[in-house]
């Protein structure tokens, strides 16, 4: 009941937020304020709404609600199309928003075209966050000998093989970048920087960015040791972020720490 509650209220609030039209295109025209809220709705909507244009459909076909999770659970096919539909969903509602708002993508980060440094600048940040990410947890470790280093994130696909792979591959080396950043470093980052301390917009960023990997809701433990990966790298994606005025370097970043992840969870562990 208390996450149906949640949705209803964020979902009013990006109402409210979206009725306000701007006319005439001004750059960022969203508060920080605004840009918490819809993110928040944006992400908790997205994957409400996602779900119920999944599940709705098989219904109406007959199919039962334990067929309809098993699906979900167990289905390579099952959890691309439930992935694709979530990030699809939240890729509309961010797009509503700005528009309505007189902005549009280019507003993100996307106003150039991919550059080659874009792609140094990838590599070189994830040699970057790679080295930081060891140090912290390393700090880290010494002053919480408790923490968890070993936690693993449950990102299903388990009985993914073969030609399945590259199902794989989209729902979580191609999809999660691109959504992700347009999102957290274009339009959260850049509303929270039009009105707050740069520092402080850094850190808000990074820290919503952090729980939304604890995996709330798992009926796991929380991941910690995943929010502080996604925080260090939230810092790395930033950096470039500023770095090249854009959002390529942050999105190629964002997708080689997940390819890294792709082949030692579905390849070369498969060996």
């Amino acid at each position: 009941m208390g996450t149906y509650i949640l949705v209803f209220v964020l979902a009013t609030g990006y109402v409210f937020a979206l009725n306000k039209k701007v006319k005439k295109s001004s750059g960022i025209n969203w508060t920080p304020t605004e840009a918490v809220g819809v993110t928040l709705a944006t992400f908790f909507g997205g994957q409400f709404v996602g779900s119920l244009l999944v599940y709705l459909p098989l219904v109406l076909f007959g199919w039962s609600t334990e067929k309809i999770t098993d699906w979900f659970d167990n289905s390579t096919f099952g959890q691309f199309i439930f992935i694709l539909t979530i990030e699809a969903v939240s890729l509309f509602l961010i797009y509503a928003f700005i528009k309505r708002r007189g902005a549009s993508f280019k507003t993100l980060g996307l106003s150039r075209k991919p550059k080659p440094t874009d792609l140094g600048y990838a590599l070189l940040g994830f040699a970057g966050y790679f080295l930081f990410y060891i140090v912290v947890v390393a700090v880290l470790k010494n002053l919480v000998p408790g923490l968890n280093v070993d936690q693993e994130q449950q990102i299903g696909f388990e009985a993914a093989h073969g030609a399945q792979l590259a199902f794989v591959f989209v729902s979580l080396v191609l999809l999660p970048p691109v959504v992700e950043e347009m999102l957290i470093r274009g339009f959260l980052y850049g509303g929270l920087k039009n009105g707050l301390p740069k520092v402080w917009a850094i850190i808000i960023t990074s820290g919503l960015f952090a729980v939304a990997h604890l995996q709330f809701g798992s009926g796991n433990s929380l991941l910690w040791i995943a929010a502080i990966d996604t925080f260090v790298l939230s810092l790395v994606l930033i950096y470039l972020r500023d770095k090249t005025k854009a959002l390529w370097a942050p999105i190629g970043l964002h997708m080689i720490k997940n390819f890294v992840a792709f082949m030692a969870l579905f390849v070369f562990a498969a060996r």
